[in-house]
């Protein structure tokens, strides 16, 4: 690289890090979201990471892929070592993660360019390559992915992604010039060890060989010279790549291509859970209409956007309910095939179209997943913007057949360039506005929840979040307000329900419609997840002081049994076991030490867990029924037949880790030491 190559690059690359982080910087104040709470309290599970033995507890205990994605686990632990914490950290080091990535990408893009556009100016395939960079990181909707801390696991496989072609490149170059050994292993580590590395921290790094395939066959392929004799040495030389390509390339597409199928296959034929409220067909017909919604998020940014509220997206039931599914789905197939058509004359077009398609295929096609998720765009979109880039900077988009770009034209030349620099830099000022204006709203939960509401009237998830900050407001007749009309469109949803219930609790009373609206949604809820607990929780530690008549044992039982009477939770362990759970510790609250053994016998029949029966007899105990706890852990060992095993993957590895630190063992003996030391002291009279 030249001395003026590197002085561009290195200025431009300054120059727009330095405004990302200028607009980024007011959403670093902002606060933990939703699936944050679920997976960064791993942090003081089994307490602070400062340990060997909490360190090999806490990287083992994720639970999303079968990897349970531990290098994303490590990486929370550059922010806090113990939960709760402070958010600003966990923001701060993505929004690095974001730079990194951002440098990596303009790297990326310039080798590319050099590769592809062998006749451009070295300056301007620079130059397009800050510039196509610099789109994708100050692009706004990316918002929704680096300052929500939890999708640092989606940062993560963009940047062993981009490694990975990197290295691959290089060992590509260095095979072609004869270092066949090196550039074997430089393609073993790009597309093997990065793979892996991706992988460990979210499932969608498996893509990375087939994303280095598309750009091998679609951009590097079509833009080689054509024609010439090929040597003796050469074709040894391209024996060697093939092998390579075919070995990390070929092989691990395939293997992820045929688990698609299969998925696709056993969906459509045995169903998928109960949970998602459609078949597999309904979201194979809807992911067309949601890629098309996606795109026109990239090409069409806009300050706000829906955020990371999904539910009210309505999945496709025929080719033509609603009416754009046929039309998405014709739209889709036609850029896919018509970017292989056109990929000889417009290769760099070609290749941004079918890398994001192909970067969306694991999360957009076969798997269960929910439909829409915008932080799903990162790695697939990271190619996009580099063929207006190439355009503005005067890189010449088509290829004449022999695969050289065709010559540009000297007329006029001088002024096009400066319109289109000038054009470049209106782009990335219009980028970087809408983005401040963005993160701005990411620093303040209260205005975001409200916004977010406003642009998802038909989320139901969008209106309790909005309905919650308005009650922390001490707003809570407009959240009274809000949630009422939700409800009557979807009764079955919980959040609207018992935030209802809330609400007019804190305005002194709850009617008898939310009352019965309320036993209606637990009734028939397909599952409430997390929020039964955390909600039951809560009412339960104000019920001896209760801000509303209706907050009572009374009605929380009646609420309860509602929720135990729905067929959808019947057949699901994991509730079953909350609401026994819950019902115990409403009646240990009641002083009626029995009933709540008996409930905690059931909870744990449910689903024989050692954490439950460690949980519910510490409450038993902390409640002074110390004899109920020693009968609720000897309930436990009497099924050691029953209990839970883990799955395939980081859970098994997780309770291998347990069961090697004895660490069960030793909390039920000290628990057990504890309820004993209780029970010995404890008065006669006391039951």
């Amino acid at each position: 690289m030249s001395r003026r190559s590197l002085a561009l690059l290195s200025a431009g690359c300054v120059v727009i890090l330095g405004i990302t982080w200028i607009v980024y910087s007011p959403g670093q104040s902002g606060t933990f979201l939703f699936d944050d709470f679920v997976n960064l309290n791993a942090l003081g599970a089994t307490g602070p990471v400062n340990t060997w033995p909490t360190f090999w507890r806490y990287i083992t205990s994720g639970t999303a892929d079968p990897t349970g994605r531990p290098l994303t686990l490590l990486t929370f632990l550059l922010d806090a070592h113990n939960w709760p914490a402070a958010p600003y950290s966990f923001k701060r080091t993505n929004l690095i993660l974001h730079l990194m990535n951002g440098v990596l990408l303009t790297l990326l893009l310039r080798r590319l360019g050099q590769a592809a556009f062998k006749g451009a100016a070295k300056h301007r395939i620079d130059l397009a390559a800050i510039v196509g960079a610099g789109i994708w990181l100050l692009h706004p909707l990316f918002i929704s992915t680096t300052l929500y801390i939890v999708q640092r696991e989606a940062m993560l496989p963009a940047t062993f992604t981009l490694l990975g072609l990197m290295a691959w490149l290089h060992g590509r170059m260095a095979v072609a010039h004869g270092n066949t050994w090196r550039g074997s292993v430089w393609i073993a580590v790009g597309l093997g060890g990065c793979t892996a590395l991706s992988v460990l921290s979210k499932a969608n790094g498996v893509l990375l060989p087939a994303l280095a395939l598309v750009v091998e066959h679609v951009l590097l392929r079509t833009t080689s010279s054509q024609g010439h004799s090929i040597t003796a040495v050469e074709q040894h030389r391209q024996r060697i790549y093939r092998r390579s390509m075919w070995l990390f390339g070929w092989l691990p597409t395939a293997i992820v291509g045929g688990y698609l199928l299969e998925q696709g296959w056993s969906g459509l034929t045995l169903g998928i859970s109960s949970v998602r409220p459609w078949t597999l067909g309904q979201r194979l017909l809807t992911e067309p209409r949601v890629l098309l919604d996606y795109l026109d998020l990239l090409w069409l940014p806009r300050p706000f956007t829906p955020g990371l509220f999904n539910d009210h997206i309505q999945a496709s039931t025929s080719w033509w309910s609603p009416a754009t599914t046929l039309p998405a789905i014709l739209t889709v197939f036609g850029l896919i095939i018509g970017a292989w058509l056109v990929r000889r004359r417009w290769p760099a077009l070609a290749v941004a179209v079918l890398f994001y398609f192909v970067g969306q295929s694991l999360e957009s096609s076969t798997v269960a997943l929910e439909l829409y998720f915008e932080h799903r765009n990162y790695l697939p979109a990271m190619l996009m913007f580099w063929p207006l880039a190439l355009w503005l900077c005067d890189v010449r988009l088509r290829t004449r057949a022999t695969g050289h770009p065709a010559a540009a034209p000297t007329e006029s030349w001088l002024t096009a360039s400066k319109a289109k620099l000038a054009l470049a830099a209106l782009i990335l000022c219009g980028l970087a506005l809408m983005t401040h204006a963005r993160a701005s709203l990411w620093g303040n939960s209260h205005d975001q929840a409200l916004l977010w509401a406003q642009l998802n009237p038909q989320s139901p998830r969008a209106q309790a979040n909005a309905a919650q900050a308005e009650m922390a407001a001490g707003q809570p007749e407009r959240a009274v307000q809000r949630l009422l009309p939700a409800l009557a469109k979807a009764p079955d949803q919980v959040q609207l329900a018992i935030n209802l219930f809330s609400a007019q609790c804190m305005l002194g009373h709850v009617d008898d419609a939310t009352l019965g609206a309320s036993r209606h949604a637990l009734h028939i809820t397909r599952d409430p997840g997390t929020l039964l607990v955390s909600w039951f929780d809560r009412a339960l530690e104000q019920v001896a002081q209760p801000p509303c008549p209706q907050l009572s044992y009374a009605t929380l039982d009646s609420l309860l049994q509602a929720a135990l009477a729905n067929p959808h939770l019947a057949s699901n362990p994991g509730r079953q076991q909350d609401i026994h759970y819950l019902l115990g510790h409403l009646a240990l609250l009641q002083g009626d030490a029995n009933a709540a053994l008996a409930e905690f016998n059931r909870a744990l029949d449910s689903q024989v867990r050692i954490p439950a029966a460690l949980k519910q007899a510490a409450l038993l105990g902390a409640h002074g029924f110390p004899k109920q706890g020693l009968a609720h852990l000897d309930h436990f060992a009497a099924e050691p037949g029953q209990r839970y095993r883990p799955g395939f993957g980081m859970p098994r590895i997780h309770a291998w880790v347990l069961e090697r630190q004895h660490y069960w063992p030793n909390e039920l003996a000290q628990l057990r030491a504890t309820l004993r030391d209780d029970a010995a002291h404890q008065p006669r009279t006391a039951e």
